[in-house]
């Protein structure tokens, strides 16, 4: 019988699995555990995961964090888990800014500083990458953002500030490990306190967000459009008679 050779153990296989699995098979030995936990792995897992019929749904709670699972668009409340955030911190003081195939995009509010944090619930992982142009208060309506893979495969989170009456904009690169600053919409009032943005929602190559003004014209709805490819933003028409989402939680 022909041997399997390595790439297609851990790309045809192994990558299939559940991420549980996949993290009990990190302890067959070193190699495996360096196999899967590569970039390269990762993404092909989580594309993998993202065509599953089953979701799941993270909520956070005053004092705790809850996942449901979602299969075939119905809630499953009798697999409902409690699970547990990597740092010692209350849930209220947690707040979600995206989701990405099984990654959530969190801050976490501290009295001195606020840090963002990328997490994967399913297999524990986390890693801060917050910088020093974090330095302010972090706002439920003010900071939104998204994440996306490029065309080099490279994982990227996508930052929102609105902040002073300016939208700021920064994007992250995992493989970089660094921050870069990217343009934003000129002449447009969006950074308001007037303005509400809602989370990003990552389609066909295009990261969306409504924005929403309750105040000064009152019921004003917008969808602003970033290109995951040129890195640039347009505003869309928004469906008349339709009433921009308030978001919660995260589905992932």
């Amino acid at each position: 019988m022909e041997r399997i050779g390595d790439d297609m153990m851990f790309e045809e296989i192994l990558s299939r699995l559940p991420a549980k699995v996949v993290c009990q098979f990190k302890c067959v030995c070193k190699q495996w555990c360096y196999e899967l936990s590569t970039p390269k792995f990762v993404l092909i897992h989580t594309r993998r995961v993202s065509n599953l019929l089953q979701k799941k749904l993270l909520s956070l709670n005053e004092n705790t964090i809850v996942v449901d699972d979602i299969v075939y668009g119905n809630l499953e409340v009798d697999t409902r888990k409690v699970v547990t955030f990597p740092y010692d911190v209350e849930p209220s003081f947690l707040i979600i800014i995206g989701s990405f195939n099984g990654l959530i995009l969190l801050c976490i509010r501290r009295t001195d500083a606020n840090e963002l944090v990328l997490w994967n619930p399913t297999t524990r992982w986390f890693k801060l990458i917050s910088d020093d142009y974090f330095s302010h208060y972090f706002g439920r309506h003010d900071d939104t953002g998204g994440m996306y893979v490029d065309e080099h495969n490279d994982l990227k989170v996508l930052h929102i500030n609105c902040f002073a009456g300016a939208v700021t904009v920064h994007v992250y690169s995992r493989h970089n490990d660094l921050w870069r600053k990217l343009s934003f919409l000129k002449g447009c009032l969006f950074g308001s306190s007037f303005y509400s943005w809602s989370h990003g929602i990552y389609s066909g190559k295009t990261i969306y967000f409504t924005v929403s003004n309750y105040w000064i014209p009152p019921g004003e709805c917008n969808i602003v459009a970033f290109d995951v490819i040129s890195e640039s933003f347009s505003i869309l028409r928004f469906p008349e008679r339709i009433q921009a989402p308030w978001h919660c939680c995260s589905i992932f």
